[in-house]
């Protein structure tokens, strides 16, 4: 088992924001709190003791408790749910959607992140304690996102008509989906855990969000993981306050708004990933997720008959807080209102959005989470090693575009120099002299000087294209070699990690996949890991 590393910026996969973040360019400052360093967690930790309610931690006790009742739960996370009572504990804390058996591969990555952080943080910090998080988004309600998985190269879809949250959805008829499924994986014992696995969870549970609590926790247990689903009344009595600014005073909307304008200012090359509404909530029923608007004095759910007065909206907040559901916007309020959390761990996009929030929630006076982006990894299998050593292909080669690839080694192992850059220069020259020579008798061919040139790059552009597809066939068994490599290692031109679902490795690699992950995954390395297993 070896490792290599790429930096991020060098993937071609990240996002200039991202990549700026990553180099703590003075420009973003402004849009965080503090940068994930061990050292920098020491102040993170006074702000969070100094601000979360002892009321908050038995509330949240008391509803993982509940939560588990049903759940076979190991020593470690139960240690991990008592903590949480301590005035001395904290959260580190991951989310993701309901995605079908996982979804894909980085859903692994994101939580073997917030597990090893938490670790980490305890051998530098040993007089705390911290608590690795899983979030749920039950709430959420697009199931086109999450109703599919791949598995080697073919897709496994859950074909139903949902609305609503999707952690209130039934889990029937997903017995159909195991029948196609285990055709597919075969009959060896690690195929036969994964099958097992695949019923336990969405054959024995009636609603998605157990189903998907139940395999996070097979999944993750050994390591203390706590998964939360706060989709819950009891916690969502906490959040009343900022429910009651959000409907009344649209604070998210004036700050969010605020926060967009000086990060486009910051670089055209950012991009927003979301837009704030006037009021960032929807209205949750059974069957029902619709944004809250406030129209003609009252307040209406989008696509229904419901509405409100000002006076009855509060009161139904007061009684029914759980039918007030955040979005986007204000669902990592939530998460921080609800969780003792220093560290919040996503993707790239992720980080993206949550970096639009910093001064919302200096204008609700929470303290903004550090943001870490999550472990990327590309598991290499031994024979797909060897195979790149023989074709020579490095890493920073195996991460261009597959086209730029095979046009680069083409031109690598080449017995003949298909580069006609210095023929191109020297053409260019030539013409400075044509321009000159224009210039000083009549300037009117000037135009005429320049399509010549434009036309005769243009025929070197050519020829160079067509002797390099000459020299693809004539090296058409080395091409065919690095296209099937790159296609197994970069499905769809995508990452492996953001196509490929964990059971395609647990097939190969069985029990040892995730402490493989667990022992080579450094959450706070900064840095793209390719791992051979």
């Amino acid at each position: 088992m070896t490792q290599d590393y790429i930096a991020f910026n060098k993937t071609g996969y990240f996002s200039s924001l991202i990549c700026d973040y990553l180099d703590e360019k003075a420009e973003l400052e402004s849009f965080y709190n503090r940068f994930p360093k061990l050292e920098n967690f020491k102040a993170q930790i006074q702000d969070k003791a100094a601000s979360f309610p002892m009321e908050n931690r038995k509330m949240l006790v008391s509803v993982l408790k509940k939560q588990y009742k049903s759940l076979d739960t190991s020593a470690e996370t139960n240690s991990h749910i008592e903590l949480l009572n301590a005035t001395n504990t904290f959260t580190i804390t991951t989310g993701h959607q309901l995605n079908l058996f996982t979804g894909p591969l980085y859903f692994l990555y994101k939580i073997v992140s917030t597990i090893n952080l938490a670790k980490r943080l305890k051998a530098v910090y040993p007089n705390q304690d911290f608590v690795p998080i899983y979030w749920m988004a039950t709430e959420d309600h697009d199931f086109d996102e999450i109703n599919f998985f791949n598995f080697k190269g073919k897709k496994f879809q859950w074909n139903k008509v949902a609305s609503g949250a999707v952690g209130e959805l039934s889990t029937e008829g997903l017995d159909a989906i195991l029948n196609i499924f285990s055709k597919d994986l075969g009959q060896t014992t690690n195929a036969q855990h994964i099958k097992a696995l695949f019923e336990n969870a969405y054959l024995k549970h009636d609603n998605l969000a157990d189903a998907t609590r139940f395999l996070a926790n097979e999944l993750f247990k050994d390591y203390g993981l706590v998964i939360v689903d706060a989709n819950d009344a009891a916690l969502k009595k906490l959040f009343i306050p900022y429910v009651e600014a959000e409907l009344f005073n649209q604070t998210s909307f004036n700050k969010v708004t605020e926060t967009n304008n000086r990060l486009v200012a910051v670089s055209d090359a950012y991009k927003i990933q979301v837009n704030p509404r006037e009021i960032n909530l929807f209205y949750l029923e059974k069957g029902i997720r619709d944004r809250i608007v406030f129209e003609d004095d009252v307040y209406k759910v989008l696509n229904t008959t419901i509405m409100f007065s000002k006076n009855a909206i509060q009161k139904e907040l007061l009684e029914h807080p759980e039918k007030f559901s955040p979005n986007v916007i204000m669902r990592p309020l939530y998460q921080e209102v609800i969780l003792p959390n220093l560290c919040y761990i996503g993707g790239g996009g992720e980080l993206a959005y949550w970096m639009q929030l910093k001064d919302y929630f200096d204008a609700v006076k929470v303290p903004f989470p550090m943001l870490l982006l999550r472990n990327s990894v590309l598991i290499r299998t031994e024979k797909q090693v060897e195979k790149l050593e023989k074709l020579n292909i490095t890493t920073e080669n195996l991460f261009l575009k597959r086209a730029s690839l095979i046009n680069k080694k083409v031109r690598d192992i080449s017995n003949i120099d298909i580069d006609f850059s210095p023929q191109k220069t020297h053409l260019e020259d030539q013409f400075k002299a044509l321009y000159e020579l224009a210039e000083q008798t009549d300037k009117s061919f000037l135009g005429a000087v320049k399509a010549q040139e434009l036309k005769q790059l243009k025929g070197l552009d050519n020829l160079e294209k067509r002797l390099l597809k000459a020299q693809k066939r004539k090296l058409s068994d080395e091409v065919a070699r690095m296209t099937a490599i790159k296609n197994e290692l970069f499905p769809n031109e995508s990452l492996q990690e953001r196509n490929a679902n964990f059971s395609e490795f647990y097939l190969e690699y069985g029990d040892q996949l995730i402490p493989n992950l667990i022992e080579n995954l450094e959450p706070l390395k900064g840095e793209f890991l390719i791992l051979n297993l």
